[in-house]
């Protein structure tokens, strides 16, 4: 009987062994549309749930997002797509940590020099 014992001892210490519990599952992820404003160059929208989400129409698939991941929060620019009615993010685009973000608005005057030259 002793052996039993162990074995279920051992059991019941060997649940974890079915691969690692993550302690903070992965946010579920939701679906993004476009502002319902979506024609105006710059617009907030509020999803609902976690707060507010601020989102800024560049042109007709081009969005700015503040968006957070794992604890840091980037600007993310990003084309979207439609797929079954829906405006969703694709691939196309650039997450910007706010020191990346920092940094390019630093270099906006020379950029900006730069473009009247061309």
């Amino acid at each position: 009987m002793p052996k039993t014992k162990k074995l279920e001892e051992s059991s019941d210490s060997d649940s974890d062994s079915s691969g690692p519990r993550d302690r903070n599952p992965p946010p579920k992820k939701q679906l993004k549309t476009e502002p319902s404003s979506a024609k105006s160059s710059s617009s907030k929208s509020k999803s609902g749930g976690e707060g507010e989400e601020s989102s800024w129409t560049l042109d007709k698939k081009r969005v700015v997002k503040i968006n957070e991941f794992r604890g840091t929060v980037y600007v993310d620019i990003r084309e979207y797509y439609e797929k079954d009615g829906e405006m969703r993010p694709g691939k196309k685009g650039i997450s910007l940590s706010a020191s990346q973000w920092q940094k390019l608005k630093d270099v906006m005057p020379e950029i900006d020099s730069a473009l009247k030259t061309h």
